[in-house]
């Protein structure tokens, strides 16, 4: 199953995620978050954007969590989808109707209010998403990256970008300059076939270095140039993994919007045992770092 360009109005059409994943066989710690993932609608309850970036089939709050059920995972942070742009109603719905299991990243723009954000706060949001992305819309500039960081600095939200290729070297500076703290999705989708010594690969690591940048050692079907089982995206991931393991994350990416080909949940679940093969690292990433950037209460509470 691929994404392809939907017949009206030329926009690309989302495939639905995958309809018979395997169960995982590695067992992950308790409350391990899923780092990113989406919901969609319903489109009769949540109406989608006209100007929306892509048309999706529904994947609601409850598809979510029965994939998550399988999965293994406690707890999640949710993005906010450019198929639903800044009209955060379908993830407002989903924080407020299960607050100890989920946070969420909002979308904003320049134009976005100190009002916006603290009701969002309330609500359990956590961060927001930066997209550099031209399928997704126009890049922020600079001028609007600092009015968003700006809005959330007080909150102490995480700034997220999603960025791939030359872009990680091109933003070096700005993802590089303190502030909120930043997370790069998708291990900033570098181009794999540049190498694991090349420029992007180089940029991503001096990042990690810095101390205020996190990675998500996420969508491997992304990045992988070979395809199942991945392993030149799970060779980078273990690689950020062993370098800076208190800022690594782990999401899913489930539904896996705009994908190549879909991805077997479960198997994206095992392939953390090559990621991180030893338990201490899993929990790090899978349950002390979310818990700490995003706000989930500790265990035993």
């Amino acid at each position: 199953m691929t994404s392809h360009e939907a017949a009206r109005g030329g926009r690309r059409l989302a495939a639905p995620p995958h309809p018979n994943p395997t169960a995982p066989v590695l067992a992950l710690p308790p409350l391990s978050c899923d780092a990113h993932c989406h919901i969609f609608g319903p489109g009769d309850v949540f109406p989608y954007p006209e100007d929306r970036a892509y048309d999706t089939p529904d994947v609601t709050k409850e598809d979510l969590r029965r994939r998550h059920d399988l999965m293994g995972v406690e707890r999640a942070l949710i993005v906010q989808s450019a198929a639903h742009g800044t009209d955060h109603a379908a993830l407002l719905d989903a924080l407020r109707g299960d607050p100890d299991r989920y946070r969420g990243v909002a979308l904003l723009t320049a134009s976005s209010t100190s009002a916006e954000v603290a009701g969002l706060h309330e609500a359990g949001v956590r961060g927001v998403r930066l997209q550099f992305m031209p399928h997704l819309g126009p890049s922020p500039t600079p001028d609007e990256v600092r009015a968003v960081a700006g809005l959330v600095r007080p909150h102490g939200w995480h700034m997220a970008f999603h960025i791939a290729g030359d872009t990680v070297v091109d933003l070096f500076d700005t993802l590089r300059a303190g502030g909120p703290p930043v997370v790069i999705d998708h291990m900033a989708r570098v181009d794999l076939r540049t190498g694991l010594d090349g420029p992007q690969v180089g940029a991503l690591r001096r990042l990690l270095d810095t101390g205020n940048v996190w990675v998500k050692l996420s969508a491997p079907d992304r990045l992988s140039a070979g395809g199942p089982p991945y392993d030149d995206a799970v060779g980078l991931a273990a690689l950020l993994a062993a370098q800076a393991p208190e800022r690594c994350l782990w999401g899913s990416d489930f539904p896996h919007p705009n994908v190549r080909e879909m991805p077997d949940d479960g198997v994206l679940v095992d392939l953390i045992a090559r990621i991180a093969p030893d338990e201490k690292t899993r929990h790090r990433i899978l349950v002390a770092n979310p818990a700490e950037l995003f706000g989930f209460p500790p265990e035993g509470e």
